[in-house]
């Protein structure tokens, strides 16, 4: 039973991440989970200093606040000082993460903040965090609900609003063009993106939330040029990845969070390599002597129908 509630936490997460990190990718914003995974560690530390207490609310809310302070950071900063996106994004999670390292020395050295577990998490131990209700009935794992009722939130942010979403990703020009406002849909895609991170990170860590991100969209960018079918072939790799990594740490009597990364980074291998579209083998058919090819950009098309 506890691989069960394992392996179902980790496809929870998967499922969130993946779907995220699908229109992140599309942005070239993939390591926008990295810095609010990084930089909800300050948040940590003053939601602790503020309160006294270490109460898993407590420290929920303040990383989430810095998880939206650091988006509004990272968007400041690439729109109002002209940085790039990615030397933002490097520039705002590396000093938010540093603050929360100086915060933890200076005023809480003592303390059992214990901010490994934020970045690295252990799954292993989420069917130990039982929810029990007053009358005493086990209710399974806590993690399970919460990252039950995230997904049911991204699910159903996704379905309404796919239409805004696919506008701003690829195109936003059109999109501010015909009245939708970028900026709104950039803040609700990164508070979408906090909420998952914070979730997550408590019972997976932030590496793999990372991992789960990045990883499955990426694969899924290179079997597809579909957003729909990004979307489902992403999520499904991540729970194949949940899965799979879980008994590759079994076998191996190692880290999930890590064989579940690694699981990751082979799907991403194979589809580099074997993709009937994007793999390096049928580029190389396709550049074979005899064949005249221009050079050119990104070609990646998608679906004409919103």
């Amino acid at each position: 039973m506890d691989a069960f509630w394992i392996i179902f936490t980790g496809a929870l997460v998967a499922i969130c991440c993946s779907l995220l990190g699908c229109f992140l990718i599309l942005r070239r914003m993939a390591m926008v989970g990295d810095a609010i995974s990084h930089a909800v560690l300050p948040g940590i530390v003053l939601a602790f200093l503020f309160s006294g207490s270490r109460e898993i609310w407590t420290m929920l809310i303040g990383a989430a606040a810095l998880g939206v302070v650091c988006t509004f950071l990272i968007e400041f900063l690439h729109k109002k000082v002209n940085v790039q996106a990615d030397a933002s994004i490097g520039v705002t999670f590396t000093w938010l993460f540093a603050l929360g390292i100086i915060l933890i020395s200076v005023y809480a050295g003592q303390v059992d903040l214990d901010q490994d577990c934020v970045l690295y998490g252990e799954i292993a131990y989420v069917p130990l965090d039982i929810w029990l209700t007053e009358s005493g009935m086990n209710l399974g794992p806590r993690t399970v609900w919460i990252m039950g009722g995230v997904m049911l939130v991204i699910l159903l942010f996704i379905s309404l609003f796919y239409k805004e979403l696919y506008l701003t990703s690829f195109d936003p020009a059109f999109a501010a063009a015909i009245g939708i406002s970028t900026t709104l849909w950039y803040y609700l895609l990164m508070g979408a993106v906090s909420l998952t991170t914070v979730a997550a990170f408590e019972s997976v860590g932030a590496i793999l939330v990372v991992a789960l991100m990045v990883g499955p969209p990426a694969t899924a960018y290179l079997l597809t040029d579909n957003l729909k079918k990004m979307l489902v072939i992403s999520a499904v790799l991540g729970i194949v990845s949940s899965a799979a990594g879980f008994y590759l740490a079994l076998w191996l009597n190692g880290s999930v969070a890590g064989a579940i990364s690694v699981v990751i980074g082979v799907q991403f291998t194979l589809a580099f390599v074997f993709s009937p579209t994007h793999g390096l083998i049928s580029r190389r058919r396709t550049s074979s002597p005899g064949r005249t090819n221009l050079p050119k950009e990104d070609t990646t098309t998608i679906e004409p129908a919103l």
